[in-house]
């Protein structure tokens, strides 16, 4: 009776969700306002994916560099000083409802995310992007990406980013997902490792070539974004990690990856919090791959391998602990960048000698776009790792 009850509960919550659902999608609508232009310009099939122009847009500092925006900077008479008219904000809001078939559970997780997002350019060079996690799961999450960026520095041809920001946003960006179901193995952690491929302090050096070619090189902490400890500190060891990639167009469709990542840390006792003594050397290098069709058919595909020389959790030191993984995501869009509706298909897939890190998992996703700011959507993730069961997702993602 309970499985049939929460049944009719879930296929309710679905039906109401797509319906009625009246509002979608993610980025930062303050650009659209201040070029008065559709998102549709920089976004397809719906928002957040990002198109060609998209890219270079974000990569110009969040600027159309042919483009001047009437009355965007308070005329003071001072040419030194850069004082934006209006602040440029948005605001994105995520509500789902939700059906876990092993616990047999119907759950309205509204609002599941809600943020404040703002950016642009401060001056023809410098540019500031930040949001400010109002909301996730019930909880403030606080700020996440927060980052100045300086564009062809010395003119060079490269680009400056310092503040915190995803390490694998060279890679793939988590925040340009249509999926619920994360990219997993950026957020693997052996034992009590701090040193992972989401969120991170530090720089960024990004460069283009004319042969296809991009470098972007990273220096980070290799801690996460927690709080500050002792004497201010938000590194909690010695070491800096680093990260290479460089990209390669293949075709105007094709392009190929490969990334490298070193670094070092001291690990604490999950119990009391000091340091063992024990050092791990960290070692990431895997390649990526991206296809494109004329928006129609994207194919994305990443693969991992990480070595742990130390891994300690609390009560042993494990040795030479290897971790490997990887996604494969699809997108379908039957008219490409004009297309109102998209289905996305994916797998994530993490093998680690520590068991409790294995993870299978297969999603299928579809949304329809309302407006290009509104999409319904709804998703199932099939996990077949451990436990094996399956959960389903209907709601919407809101930016205005």
């Amino acid at each position: 009776m309970k499985s049939n009850k929460n049944s009719l509960v879930f296929s309710f919550t679905f039906l109401f969700c797509l319906l009625f659902s009246t509002q979608s999608s993610f980025s930062i609508p303050a650009f659209a306002r201040k070029y008065q232009i559709s998102c549709h310009v920089c976004h397809a099939p719906a928002i957040p994916r990002l198109k060609a122009f998209g890219e270079e847009f974000a990569a110009n500092g969040f600027r159309m560099t042919d483009y001047e925006s009437p009355r965007y900077f308070v005329s003071t008479g001072d040419e030194k000083l850069s004082l934006l008219r209006e602040l440029p904000l948005a605001i994105r809001m995520d509500g789902f409802a939700s059906y876990n078939f092993d616990s047999e559970s119907a759950d309205f997780q509204s609002p599941y995310v809600l943020k404040i997002l703002t950016g642009g350019e401060i001056s023809d060079k410098l540019s500031y992007y930040f949001y400010f996690l109002f909301n996730e799961r019930g909880s403030v999450a606080g700020v996440e990406d927060a980052f100045l960026m300086y564009h062809d520095l010395f003119k060079t041809g490269v680009n400056f980013y310092i503040g915190q920001f995803q390490v694998s946003d060279p890679l793939f960006k988590g925040e340009l997902r249509y999926t619920l179901e994360p990219y997993k193995i950026y957020g693997v952690k052996p034992g009590n490792s701090l040193a992972d491929l989401k969120y991170d302090r530090g720089i960024i050096f990004e460069k283009d070539f004319k042969t296809g070619t991009t470098v972007v090189g990273e220096v980070l902490n290799g801690c996460g974004i927690g709080a500050a400890g002792e004497e201010a500190l938000f590194d909690n060891d010695i070491y800096k990690n680093y990260m290479l990639r460089i990209n390669q167009s293949i075709t105007k469709n094709i392009s190929l990856g490969v990334f490298g990542y070193a670094g070092k840390e001291f690990l604490s006792d999950t119990w009391t919090g000091t340091s063992t003594g024990v050092y791990n050397r960290i070692r990431m290098i895997g390649p990526d791959l991206s296809i494109d069709f004329d928006s129609k058919f994207i194919l994305n595909i990443q693969y991992v391998r990480r070595m742990d020389s130390k891994v300690y959790d609390g009560f042993f030191v494990e040795e030479d602990v290897r971790t490997q993984g990887g996604f494969a995501e699809i997108t379908y869009s039957p008219k490409g960048d004009m297309s109102k509706w998209y289905l996305t298909g994916l797998f994530n897939w993490v093998d680690s000698d520590l068991s409790e890190l294995n993870y299978r998992a297969a999603t299928l996703h579809a949304g329809y776009i309302l407006r290009r700011n509104l999409r319904v959507v709804g998703e199932y993730t099939q996990q077949m790792s451990g436990r094996t069961y399956g959960r389903v997702n209907a709601g919407f993602v809101a930016a205005f």
